[in-house]
């Protein structure tokens, strides 16, 4: 195993001045910060038509893909669209599945334009689960995004806390063994009740 960890973000906007995109930027940094290799996947750099299971795989996806699966830690992030993310960030997700994600750490990020981001999180949790990845339990939340970050800066404190932590634990997380197993409570109980017996 490579002792230097492997943290990608994938911005799922088009948008050419995306507060998601320089949010991600911002948490690659403090992963840079704490050793990591570091790589920004912009699904505008991509040439990926809608996903057809019925059509070749394009190269650009084979890629993009290979990148995903390589990574030790993925941190998605997505724009907040109608209460959930966005459909470039969707059809990535489409095409990626549990190759590219089992047991790899991934971490959330959404922009919102307004108050409202936890139905987007909530969904890009979900479908993390869905591919068996292991999703960090800190999550960063932008409201009113463009309040927040101003030319390229992450101008509220607190939001740039919050971004770089997410950063941070990318790298603190990146080879957990999501592996999790708790003691045999029934054979516990059936032991207690035979002692109980004697």
């Amino acid at each position: 195993m490579n002792d230097t960890p492997i943290v990608v973000a994938l911005s799922g906007s088009m948008r050419d001045a995306s507060y998601t995109r320089i949010a991600l930027g911002h948490a690659l940094d403090a992963a840079a910060a704490r050793g990591a290799e570091t790589e920004l996947l912009d699904v505008r750099e991509y040439d990926l038509p809608v996903f057809d299971p019925d059509e070749d795989e394009p190269p650009a996806a084979t890629e993009l893909k290979r990148k995903i699966r390589e990574a030790d830690v993925v941190l998605w992030g997505s724009p907040v669209y109608h209460g959930s993310y966005s459909a470039a960030f969707r059809n990535v997700h489409d095409y990626a599945g549990f190759d590219e994600y089992e047991d790899t750490t991934v971490g959330l990020l959404a922009s919102a334009g307004g108050g409202s981001f936890a139905s987007t999180l909530d969904h890009m949790r979900i479908t993390a689960r869905g591919v068996h990845a292991w999703v960090l339990p800190h999550q960063v939340g932008i409201r009113n995004a463009r309040d927040k970050i101003e030319n390229g800066e992450i101008v509220d404190d607190d939001i740039g806390e919050r971004v770089r932590k997410l950063g941070e634990q990318a790298v603190k997380y990146a080879f957990i063994d999501p592996e999790v197993s708790a003691p045999d409570a029934g054979v516990d109980r059936q032991e207690s009740e035979a002692d109980a017996d004697d």
